[in-house]
């Protein structure tokens, strides 16, 4: 599989360089997505004649790099945080990522006729943690590369408009900076947004939108579990004998859950603390990059204008329900 892995290794590195420049590290666009795109534009040019044997380290990549990196990302969070801010804070949180999924749902595939994959993947990536979610949700349904890169591209774009219209907003709605906060947390995309947006508003503003945010992340253990089991039923559904499929249990999501646990209960020294939790940056990286290199734009171009207008009206959804939401379980 070494084709494939030098490919993605490559591609890691040119993303984690170009996302360190100033005009990049300024605006906030992770290595993530730096790594999708130069995977997209790599896959699409003559260069992919010369590398036959891809596929096996681009599977490994997008499969068990990935759920590497999902168990990894638990070491960002601890209990003790999830404590702080109250059990308000968690019906905050599971009300909005079940309002934007169930709304998302309802208005890509009823609506706009978009295709079931990428409209989960693109609610999802709204409703939990942009990137990290859609790759989540991804590794348990084994969806299209395509829907991913298309969901990966949305949720991120509007996620950066965020962090714009966030900090504008602030002095206009006449929010206490710590409620602000929690508004920010409850309802921006991914987690390094939401450290900018909380961080141009004040320092009350950054630590709740913190907490706020990773107890969402915390929440995509559920909605991995609930997803899984509702993605088989629907598979079911639709193939022409009525066959149930096998259980479809992230045991990934599992190992995130063990990780929180124990970064809440053991103190690693911090070399080896930012150690892992930067191999699971990498590995997240890696899949992205693979992804990107097995898209083809000429599926991107089916897709059309649907998925951005879907990822708007979420983007709007959280602007506004999120806010509302905020206000009556915190204010």
């Amino acid at each position: 599989m070494w084709q494939g892995l030098m490919i993605c290794t490559a591609l890691t590195a040119a993303g984690v360089g170009l996302a360190r420049l100033p005009a990049l590290a300024d605006s906030g666009v992770s290595p993530l997505v730096v790594a999708l795109l130069l995977g997209i534009v790599v896959g699409n040019t003559p260069v992919t004649r010369w590398f036959h044997r891809t596929a096996p380290g681009l599977k490994f990549a997008t499969s068990r790099l990935l759920r590497t990196g999902i168990v990894l990302f638990g070491l960002s969070l601890t209990l003790q945080q999830v404590a702080a801010l109250g059990p308000r804070v968690l019906l905050l949180d599971a009300l909005v990522i079940t309002a934007v999924l169930v709304t998302g749902y309802f208005v890509g595939t009823r609506l706009l006729g978009m295709d079931r994959e990428t409209t989960l993947l693109t609610s999802a990536g709204s409703a939990i943690c942009g990137a990290a979610a859609v790759l989540a949700t991804e590794s348990t349904i084994r969806s299209r590369p395509a829907a991913t890169s298309m969901a990966v591209a949305t949720v991120v774009l509007f996620g950066s408009l965020a962090m714009l219209v966030y900090p504008l907003l602030y002095p206009l709605l006449g929010m206490e900076e710590g409620l602000y906060g929690v508004y920010i947390g409850a309802t921006v995309h991914e987690v390094a947004q939401v450290v900018a947006a909380g961080e141009a508003v004040g320092p009350d503003a950054l630590a709740n939108a913190v907490i706020v945010k990773l107890v969402r992340v915390m929440l995509l253990v559920p909605f991995l579990l609930i997803v899984g089991q509702w993605w088989m039923r629907q598979q079911a559904g639709a193939s022409a004998d009525g066959a149930r499929g096998g259980l479809v249990i992230p045991w990934f999501a599992f190992g995130f859950m063990a990780m929180v646990v124990f970064n809440s209960l053991v103190s690693l020294p911090a070399p080896l603390h930012d150690g892992l939790v930067l191999a699971g940056q990498l590995s997240l990286t890696m899949a992205m990059a693979a992804l990107g290199y097995e898209t083809r734009l000429e599926r991107l171009r089916s897709l059309g204008l649907r998925p951005f207008i879907l990822a708007l009206t979420l983007f709007t959804l959280l602007l506004v329900g999120g806010g509302l939401a905020s206000l009556l379980l915190m204010g």
